[in-house]
């Protein structure tokens, strides 16, 4: 750790102290702080959002102007050299300085409002705003909205931390700084609060909603006085010009689907690529600039943000051919510009798909139906609200975000329904979404609640309870119930002749059957519930909670894959809840480690992730058996689908995908514990 490095932290803490006594003499009211703190987050995140639109054009000016002119003796392909430096600008500035500026910046904000309390280190702010700079104004093929979202995040977790709020008020700052960055970038303040509270929080809440809302109102105000107060698209006027028209929005909505769904498993697919090559991470998105200049060669429409050419898609203004051909270049222009570890938004980018879809499919629809059909321009509408809510999840955001950049009300039904359609579909083939399957990835489960994502976490097999007591068919009720008493459980499984599952007598049988008397013929066979829902080891404690809450009872059979009639265990409510407890913990653990090694500023430090083949040593071993790094983290385990929260029992299998959290110093003796054993 450097001295200037610790210099600096002693003058930030110093001057957080000075800030949070000045605020302990003064006691203002709560209220007061929050309207306060949410105007500054406004304001600030509104002039960086200013200056970064204006760095992005400044780049973008000086690289296709004197820079590409520079190399003019190359002819047209000077210009892919022009992508290409603006990847060995952003790559070491990322690489070195702040590795949480690398790709669309959304998932690492959400990551840090569920693992690390909101709290982002305030250079990521200056890191961002530049390598996404480079990136775009390079002609990377990325939007601004995810550096923005990142930027405006930054701020908001810098003012909180800057006066020791507690963790929930930084966590609101966070919220209220992403949706000030969509209500700047874009001039979509009513957007931008649905976006923050949709995506970011995942939540509507009436306590976030009303800073939320402050920040980003203030933050579009600001945008307005700069940069002027004019939609993002002047589009002509359009509207459902037949109610028959509705069966092609269907149809829209479901290829929206599936181009969504291309988008985001191309871009982590080529993401896997790049991140397994063994090359300078710092010059893997100039490798990646190389790709998109030799596509900009010939569709030069692929560069940047691309909103000139979304324009033209929304008044009818291209050929089908290169609406086609735009479509799928600009998914793989985008796919190696974030996939190579450079710095910017998804937003954009599914937006001009959607266009080009839309404009695409619009086209061919009004060439066949001319008389039940508007122009190819809206379908070009409702396709950009299609493609990005089926990526994002997020339709509310996608609807209203299309109103606001449009000032075009009269779309509504249309839009409505291919948004709701494509989302739909998209979720059945794909649970998670562009954002959130980052950090599934990682072994963080983000859904609703907090509670889901433990519970995914952990398989049956690791909290149910192997030894199992059982009765036999034929056993007097009785005997049952003298067993019960001795025992204090509150049910037994039974088992039939061969030994195999028969059913599940409870104590409330056993007390019914001996209220009514008459018991000394019965036996534990005829007072059994044989109609019985069951789980497998491999099944999620989500699962087996639902399945418990589904009849309202107590307790599983835990039965073999190969064999239902086999019992290897027993899952009750109380194994869960025992079983959630210590995922708390442990989760808890990973996020203090996570702080830790944020606060020494160790940028080498970074999530590994290794595949277990049959000659690795790690298989067949336990977690705790494994002669892992002082400075490494078992984060999370990837089997047959499901992520596993790894514990000190956990063994290890061929096929599993493993994470792990390290310092790039660990890397030798990782591939030495997980790969080669040597």
């Amino acid at each position: 750790m450097s001295r200037e490095g610790s210099a600096q932290r002693k003058r930030w803490y110093s001057l957080a102290d000075r800030l949070a006594q000045i605020l302990d003499r003064w006691q203002p009211a709560y209220n007061l702080i929050l309207l306060l703190s949410a105007v500054l987050v406004g304001v600030g995140t509104g002039l960086g959002a200013v200056f970064f639109i204006r760095m992005i054009a400044l780049f973008n000016e000086l690289s296709f102007g004197p820079i590409q002119g520079e190399f003019a003796f190359l002819g047209r392909f000077s210009i892919v050299l022009v992508p290409v430096l603006g990847g060995l600008l952003a790559g070491p500035l990322i690489t070195y300085l702040a590795s949480e500026a690398k790709g669309h910046g959304v998932p690492e904000v959400m990551m840090a409002i569920a693992l690390q309390g909101g709290r982002i280190r305030p250079r990521v702010v200056v890191v961002k705003a530049l390598a996404s700079s480079f990136c775009i104004g390079s002609g990377g093929s990325a939007g601004r909205e995810g550096p923005i979202v990142q930027i405006g995040a930054s701020f908001g977790s810098t003012i909180g931390q800057l006066f020791k709020m507690s963790e929930q008020r930084i966590k609101n700052l966070v919220a209220c700084g992403a949706a000030a960055g969509i209500a700047a970038t874009f001039n979509a303040p009513i957007a931008g609060v649905i976006f923050s509270l949709e995506v970011i929080l995942g939540e509507f809440s009436i306590g976030n909603f009303s800073t939320v809302v402050i920040s980003a109102v203030t933050a579009s105000v600001i945008s307005r006085v700069f940069l002027g107060d004019t939609p993002a698209f002047i589009i002509p006027e359009y509207s459902l010009h037949d109610p028959r028209e509705l069966i092609f929005y269907v149809l829209l909505g479901l290829l929206s689907a599936f181009a969504a769904l291309l988008f985001v498993n191309l871009l982590y697919k080529l993401e896997d690529l790049f991140d397994e090559w063994k090359f300078p991470d710092a010059l893997k998105p100039a490798v990646g600039g190389i790709f998109v200049g030799l596509i900009g060669i010939y569709y030069s429409h692929v560069f940047g943000s691309g909103f000139e050419t979304i324009e033209r898609a929304l008044t009818s203004d291209l050929p089908l051919y290169l609406l086609l051909i735009l479509m799928f270049m600009k998914i793989l222009a985008t796919s190696f510009t974030l996939g190579s570890g450079n710095s910017g938004g998804v937003f954009a980018p599914a937006l001009f798909t959607g266009a080009m879809l839309g404009g695409a499919f619009g086209t061919v629809m009004h060439t066949f139906f001319p008389d039940i059909t508007a122009s190819s321009g809206a379908y070009a509408v409702v396709g950009m609200s299609a493609v990005f809510s089926a990526a994002a999840r997020a339709p509310i955001t996608g609807i209203l975000i299309l109103f606001e950049m449009t000032n075009d009300y009269r779309i509504i039904l249309p839009l409505m329904i291919s948004t709701v359609i494509s989302t739909m579909v998209a979720e059945c083939f794909q649970k998670d979404s562009i954002y959130t399957l980052k950090l599934t990835r990682r072994g963080v489960r983000l859904v609703r609640g907090r509670m889901v994502d433990i519970m995914e976490g952990i398989l049956v097999g690791e909290a149910m309870s192997v030894d199992v007591e059982t009765v036999p068919m034929d056993m007097p009720v009785r005997d049952v119930a003298q067993k019960l008493t001795r025992s204090h459980h509150h049910g037994f499984i039974v088992l039939d002749e061969k030994g195999e599952l028969y059913g599940i007598v409870s104590l409330q049988d056993v007390e019914k059957a001996l209220s009514n008397g008459r018991v000394e013929n019965l036996r534990a066979k005829d007072i059994a519930t044989t109609s019985l829902l069951t789980v497998y080891p491999h099944d999620t404690l989500l699962t087996a909670l639902e399945r418990l809450d589904t009849r309202d009872v107590g307790r599983l059979p835990v039965v073999d894959p190969q064999n239902p009639k086999k019992i290897v265990g027993l899952i009750r409510r109380y194994d869960i809840i025992r079983a959630y407890h210590r995922a708390i913990l442990r989760r808890e653990t990973i996020q203090q480690r996570l702080l830790q090694r944020q606060a020494e500023e160790k940028p080498e430090v970074d999530f590994m992730e290794f595949d277990l083949n049959g000659d690795s040593p790690a298989v067949g071993k336990r977690v705790d058996q494994l002669p892992l790094p002082q400075d490494a983290v078992l984060v999370a385990i990837r089997r047959d689908g499901q992520t596993l929260i790894p514990h000190g029992n956990t063994s290890l299998k061929t096929g599993d995908h493993i994470t792990v959290f390290a310092t790039k110093a660990c890397v030798e003796e990782l591939e030495h514990c997980f790969v080669n054993g040597r």
